[in-house]
């Protein structure tokens, strides 16, 4: 029979994977007390420690956000979008959103005292004004929770398919607070949230909850629990929500380690896991491109990071004489446009576009922990194109040189996170040949930025999809409100005697 864990010991075996086994650590056993859980990442023998009260915490929001959800069948769809409206007009509110300001300066002051990155974490007038649009966005749509998809008529009887919520959905991202406001989109279409943003924002997020967010749900009568902040600075409490088997969905945006731990945590309790982590855009010039176009694109992908930043950049050897100049123009520019250079990664042949001594140039990096003299530029194998970089005030590319585009294309599908690549080039048979080839969800002919819901769907996302864990099934790479649905079939007899 089994029993409850009361202790770990040090060293003490744990099985994983089916035939390798990891060990406790010091820390772990003496963390870990009676009542609390561990969860051992099948994939990599990782052991996280949730504490009880962690564990506790995410079950009572789940709760709460399931009861919330099926008495959200009971609330039409004009309270709905009146639930909207009024969560957009408080943020709009300058009086309002003068204490969700204040929160998010303190959040902003504590991050940089401890050497994190702040790019995503400002809550901007741009930001404040993307989020209000999108919130008057979801308001404007009209409700589909019984939307008719299709009707199969037989002798007698039909069979509906109608659209359907999915029911409770967790959400866990990264420090950014129109990424909160964002998530609430899933309302739309009748389902229920649980979100843990992380701890650098979480200050902002009680600010947003407080002031705009639960006055906006009462004053549209929308039940308690509807939209849940999971309250807790413990990065455990994203794996409490995770585990939590009465989830019908986990969204988990971020990057790398963090975001490949939570979809192990969903999937092993069995729960659908929809991941929006490592980014990082792809530029390849083609045979075809013109000068200017290529200039352009580089340019205007490199304003500031976030996952649809342009990350690596493939030149053809047949055009480094009259695109490898222009390169280095986009370049300085993107990195005098923040006060500084870009800092860049090559492959050996790239060298050559910058001159040997690019190696040896010291200059200054701006970093989340502050100011790092480095070398301007750094040798990478094609093997590390697939490396994001994290950066925060210095502009930061990978420079490839390729044969030809279709070496480039056999790259990215090997190497790169699978995300978003862009062929400049005017030739449509190169174009066409670079769409079929290339397994992306994203492809595009010129910048790499405009891979974003709201930009280019008008439709405000929760997060963007790459490929690096395969194709996604039956929906597009970017998951937003409207499309956290799924299908019911209804039986409609006309004839009372239909047998089989």
């Amino acid at each position: 029979m089994s029993q409850r864990l009361q202790q770990l010991q040090v060293g003490q075996l744990v099985l994983f994977g089916g035939d390798r086994v990891t060990e406790v650590s010091a820390e772990l056993a003496g963390a870990f007390v009676a009542g609390d859980r561990v969860v051992v990442v099948q994939a990599t023998g990782d052991l996280l420690h949730i504490p009880a009260e962690e564990h506790h915490r995410a079950a009572a929001a789940v709760a709460r956000a399931r009861s919330a959800f099926a008495a959200l069948a009971d609330v039409d769809d004009t309270a709905i979008s009146a639930f909207f409206s009024a969560f957009a007009d408080r943020l709009a509110d300058d009086g309002v959103f003068a204490a969700i300001a204040a929160a998010n300066q303190a959040d902003v002051e504590m991050a940089r005292s401890r050497g994190r990155s702040t790019t995503r974490l400002v809550l901007s007038d741009s930001m404040r004004a993307g989020m209000i649009a999108g919130l008057r966005t979801w308001a404007e749509l009209p409700g589909q929770r019984d939307a008719l998809v299709d009707t199969v008529e037989h002798q007698g009887w039909r069979a509906e398919l109608r659209r359907a919520p999915l029911g409770v959905i967790g959400f866990v991202f990264e420090g950014r607070p129109n990424v909160f406001a964002d998530a609430t989109g899933v309302l739309r279409t009748g389902n229920t949230v649980v979100f843990r943003i992380g701890s650098d924002a979480l200050g902002t997020a009680r600010a947003i909850v407080r002031d705009a967010l639960d006055p906006a749900l009462r004053a549209a009568g929308l039940p308690d629990g509807a939209a849940v902040l999971l309250d807790s600075a413990s990065r455990s409490a994203g794996w409490a929500l995770f585990e939590q088997p009465d989830l019908d969905l986990a969204v988990a945006r971020g990057s790398g380690h963090a975001v490949a731990q939570l979809a192990s945590v969903a999937r092993q309790a069995g729960v659908p896991v929809s991941l929006h982590g490592t980014g990082g855009g792809w530029i390849v010039a083609g045979a075809g491109a013109t000068p200017e176009a290529f200039e352009q694109a580089v340019y205007h992908s490199l304003d500031r990071k976030v996952c649809n930043t342009v990350n690596v950049i493939c030149l053809p050897r047949t055009r480094l004489d009259d695109l490898g100049p222009v390169l280095r123009q986009a370049l300085e520019a993107a990195g005098s446009r923040r006060g500084g250079v870009t800092k860049l990664h090559l492959t050996e042949p790239a060298v050559a576009l910058f001159g040997t001594a690019c190696l040896t140039t010291m200059v200054e990096v701006e970093r989340a922990d502050g100011t790092h003299r480095e070398p301007w530029g750094e040798v990478i194998t094609p093997q590390l194109l697939g490396t994001e970089w994290e950066w925060e005030q210095t502009p930061e590319v990978s420079v490839c040189v390729v044969d030809d585009t279709d070496e480039a294309v056999e790259w990215f599908n090997a190497y790169s996170p699978r995300l978003v690549a862009s062929l400049v080039s005017s030739d449509p048979h190169e174009q066409q040949r670079f769409w079929s080839r290339i397994d992306a969800p994203f492809v595009g002919n010129g910048f790499t930025r405009w891979v974003d819901g709201q930009f280019a769907l008008d439709k405000p996302e929760l997060g963007l999809s790459n490929w690096e864990s395969g194709r996604l099934f039956s929906r597009s790479g970017v998951l937003s409100g409207d499309s956290a649905y799924t299908v019911r079939v209804r039986a409609v007899q006309d004839r009372p005697d239909i047998h089989r």
